[in-house]
């Protein structure tokens, strides 16, 4: 290779080699960088590159909330007539939650925070105490109750519905097997479903890695 004036010193480059305009003579990034975005580190004294998906200091980077659309009834995982909420204002963080028949994927590894929200309609005779579990998989296969949310014993004959919320953590160690599904159980009469606001609503929150 050939020069024009002194040859470079044959030596490792160190700090004061460097001028900022290294830096800031470059393109501004103008959004978050991407997951597979990449730094430059020291770890130990060792230089390597780290993707931003691994940098923490974050935040929240998934929420995500599900609706029933119209009513659920009888003793049965929640397999239809579920929803991305889609109200005034609403919003998401992140790609969001996958459903299908009522089985719901995380979009990544994480610990998640799930959040049930019930409006139970019970009949004016009957069972008074109705029941929606979460049920977690860590297999893909078999489903474990792991939270409870009941509608109580009313001591009315009416009638009457009210509203119960849960919630339970989730940790995510692997999107092809860790998922959630959503069971009632001695439903008297019905679960309550809105297609144009919340009724009964399912949230999911990531709150970090796991």
């Amino acid at each position: 290779m050939a020069y024009i004036g002194n040859k470079p010193a044959n030596k490792a480059v160190v700090a004061s080699d460097l001028d900022p305009a290294v830096i800031t003579g470059q393109t501004a990034l103008a959004v978050a960088p991407a997951d597979t975005d990449e730094f430059l580190i020291s770890d130990a004294g060792t230089l390597k590159r780290i993707d931003a998906s691994l940098v923490g200091g974050g935040g929240i980077t998934m929420v995500d909330q599900f609706t029933l659309t119209s009513d659920h009834s009888g003793d049965a995982v929640i397999t239809s007539n579920l929803a991305r909420s889609s109200h005034t204002g609403f919003g998401r963080i992140g790609t969001g939650m996958s459903e299908s028949s009522g089985i719901f994927t995380f979009p990544s590894t994480g610990i998640y925070l799930v959040i049930p929200k019930v409006t139970f309609r019970t009949d004016s005779n009957g069972d008074r105490t109705m029941t929606l579990y979460v049920d977690v998989t860590t297999n893909n296969s078999s489903y474990t109750g792991v939270d409870a949310t009941s509608s109580g014993d009313q001591n009315s004959s009416s009638a009457t519905n009210n509203t119960s919320s849960g919630f339970c953590f989730v940790d995510v160690t692997d999107t092809s097997n860790v998922k959630v599904r959503f069971r009632t159980e001695s439903i008297d009469a019905n679960i309550e479903g809105e297609s144009s606001y919340n009724m009964t609503t399912f949230t999911f929150i990531r709150l970090g890695d796991t």
